[in-house]
């Protein structure tokens, strides 16, 4: 079976949907009937590009002011797509909003409705396209993939959509992410002036739905002494201007307490994850929660909201806090400082809870769908 897979995306800094994307081709690989072709946006290839780095933008600031620059950008990549669609296949699956025309069956990914709970997050002219696209990509699709039951459930509604047009194909954990020595992580950490189990990480984009205010403000409320020890260390491409921040969480800033440190390579994120204490993550929308199993499957307890898809994938594992429990979160905080015995528990929980996910078994529930859109 030939695929066509659009693999734009992958030109971008690796986020949440890129990492998807790389790790579902790889696994893909691995299914003996299926072959794929890659659209990279200006033309096709059956290897992955490597990732971008921050810097790379889809359309620059100064093209996006332009009107219709959209739907002038997605004309050049239909005319590309067409012109170099290889004619044997059988197949097309966007991984990411919307799919380009394609005459044959077509699968799309819908990872999450972040649009609609979250307008702000995209580029106004975006936005009007996702708005404009997504409903006619969808109801044509022979089958959607979601990564969770609950943005199945939530889109089945959205949409108008019977159950059986989805199918769930929950996400897989890298191979980076795994429970490391000390002596391992040292380079890593070292440099960072930071000791191996002695400072708390955040994963994600900083945009407001991540909620990210919330650990910095819980993280303030632990003594002076504790915070000095376990400083709080936010991994995610720039969102906020630190303007925005609080005196008080600007003098955290300034004291070390709390650490910006961007985009990192992904083998620098593993490291810290696995480093950390553990992860705080008090996201309000999420499809599925990708650094929550990241974590797990690091050996690093999670801190998270019971909130969309996530409960999903920690189970019992987690420690759950509500979304704007200040002080909940600095209590959960400080008892995964104070009780090793309990720290101890979370990470064997979350281990053991990690084992029930792969990209092998999210590419094989992804290639079964690819057979069933095609005997449909």
């Amino acid at each position: 079976m030939q695929i066509a897979l659009n693999a734009r995306v992958l030109q971008a800094p690796r986020t949440g949907i890129g990492h998807y994307l790389a790790e579902l081709v790889t696994a893909l690989r691995h299914e003996p009937d299926l072959e794929l072709s890659l659209f990279h946006g200006w033309g096709w290839n059956a290897a992955l590009p490597e990732a971008a780095m921050p810097g790379y933008s889809r359309l620059t600031p100064w093209l996006r002011q332009i009107p219709g620059a959209y739907q002038a950008r997605r004309w050049l990549e239909q005319r590309r797509f067409d012109n170099g669609l290889p004619k044997a296949i059988d197949l097309y699956h966007e991984p990411s909003l919307w799919p380009l025309a394609f005459k044959g069956p077509t699968l799309i990914t819908l990872h999450d409705l972040t649009h609609l709970h979250f307008p702000a997050t995209q580029p106004p002219a975006r936005l009007k396209e996702i708005e404009r696209r997504l409903s006619h990509g969808v109801q044509h699709a022979r089958l959607i993939l979601t990564d969770s039951q609950f943005i199945a459930d939530e889109a089945r509604q959205h949409f108008s959509l019977p159950s059986e047009r989805f199918v769930v194909a929950p996400l897989g954990v890298g191979a980076r992410f795994h429970p490391r020595s000390d002596e391992t992580l040292l380079p890593t950490l070292r440099p960072l002036g930071v000791k191996p189990q002695q400072y708390w990480v955040c994963v994600g984009t900083l945009e407001p739905r991540k909620n990210l205010s919330l650990a910095l403000r819980a993280h303030g409320q632990l003594p002076e002494a504790v915070r000095q020890r376990f400083p709080l260390l936010v991994i995610g491409m720039a969102g906020w201007e630190q303007g925005q921040f609080s005196d008080a969480l600007r003098k955290s800033l300034a004291s070390g307490h709390v650490r910006l440190l961007g985009y990192l390579p992904d083998e620098q994120v593993a490291h810290l994850v696995a480093g950390a204490r553990g992860l705080v993550f008090p996201s309000l929308y999420e499809g599925f929660g990708l650094p929550v199993l990241e974590a797990m499957a690091s050996g690093t307890p999670v801190i998270l909201t019971r909130r969309s898809a996530m409960p999903e994938v920690a189970g019992d594992a987690g420690t759950y806090i509500e979304p704007d429990d200040v002080d909940g979160l600095s209590q959960a905080m400080a008892r995964l400082i104070d009780d090793h015995v309990y720290w101890l528990h979370c990470r064997e929980a979350g281990l053991q809870r990690a084992k029930l996910f792969s990209w092998q078994r999210c590419a094989s529930v992804t290639a079964q769908a690819y057979r069933q859109a095609m005997g449909g």
